[in-house]
């Protein structure tokens, strides 16, 4: 019993179930809702970056036309567009809004500087890639409250559109300037839900807050009005990305997904090296019994 207890040692089984405990494990996969199934078994998951071409076909302002004059704010801005691609409107060289083109064309509400307004519309794609611009057209804002109260709201942004998995947190920071505090701002996020309304003593960087249910694009509607009652607007581009859950609005979480699978091609692949081992396993037992058995033999002839 000893000898064939230590022949199972020998060093051909011993590699052999080492083998198979490496390569017939399980594998757990955890893959977020937003990407496709990438959990194949034998696979191999590669990251890496896509280049394309920047846009070639620009957006248009079809209105307002230029030399149009307005005395109040937000004006809305309407063009066309490539699909697909987010519209970033800026006015004399500061951003003041963005929308997503889905149908070819556009709709976007802005505020104006007070006297001359130089607009052009760029289209950007997934990338961050921008195209070219849009025509120009200059309008002209003769703002009653400027000239009476001597300056008025701003709201801007770093970000023209920002995103998050649905039943997750988005934050998004804004930028409000001008005008006297102190200040209300409202935020409608475009999916139906009741608008968030909060004041601000003084202006400077806050932070909105919003966690989208459903998948989609979302327009965002910024508003801050001051002491004065002058009104500042910025219109963005929200996005729920990915399937997700929204767990009827409780623990957004991560909505990830966890799959196990068993990779048998291993197994299959060391099956003959098991018989392999086992034939020489087997061999070294009988080996080391008739070595036994001389050994015994001797002695008693001894």
């Amino acid at each position: 019993m000893l000898v064939a207890a230590k022949s199972l040692l020998n060093w051909p089984v011993v590699i052999g179930i080492l083998l198979i405990a490496l390569f017939g494990m399980t594998t757990i996969a955890h893959a977020a809702s937003p990407f496709p199934d990438e959990t194949k078994q034998g696979s191999i998951g590669l990251q890496g970056t896509i280049t394309a071409s920047a846009p070639t076909k620009g957006a248009t302002i079809t209105t307002p036309s230029s030399g149009a004059t307005f005395s109040t704010v937000p004006i809305t801005v309407n063009g066309t567009c490539p699909t697909s691609t987010l519209v970033k409107l800026f006015d004399n060289n500061v951003f003041v809004g963005s929308v997503f083109c889905a149908t070819g064309s556009y709709s976007l509400q802005i505020s104006l500087f007070s006297g001359q307004n130089d607009l052009i519309a760029r289209v950007y794609d997934a990338l961050d890639q921008a195209g070219p611009d849009s025509n120009l057209v200059t309008v002209t804002f003769n703002d009653a409250q400027f000239a009476q109260f001597g300056t008025r709201p701003a709201l801007s942004s770093v970000y023209a559109q920002r995103g998050s998995p649905p039943g997750q947190e988005l934050t998004w920071p804004i930028l409000l300037n001008g005008g006297v505090g102190p200040y209300a701002i409202s935020v409608d996020w475009g999916d139906g839900s009741p608008s968030e309304v909060f004041t601000r003593d003084i202006g400077g960087t806050f932070t909105i807050k919003h966690t989208y249910k459903t998948p989609g694009i979302y327009r965002v509607i910024i508003k801050a009005t001051d002491k004065n009652g002058s009104t500042a607007f910025l219109q963005l581009v929200g996005q729920a990305t990915g399937a997700g859950q929204s767990n009827n609005g409780k623990d957004g979480g991560n909505n990830s997904i966890v799959r196990t699978q068993i990779l048998w091609w291993p197994a299959i692949a060391m099956f003959p090296l098991i018989i392999l081992s086992f034939f020489v396993g087997r061999r070294q037992e009988l080996f080391a019994l008739r070595k036994q058995l001389e050994k015994s033999r001797d002695k008693e002839q001894g």
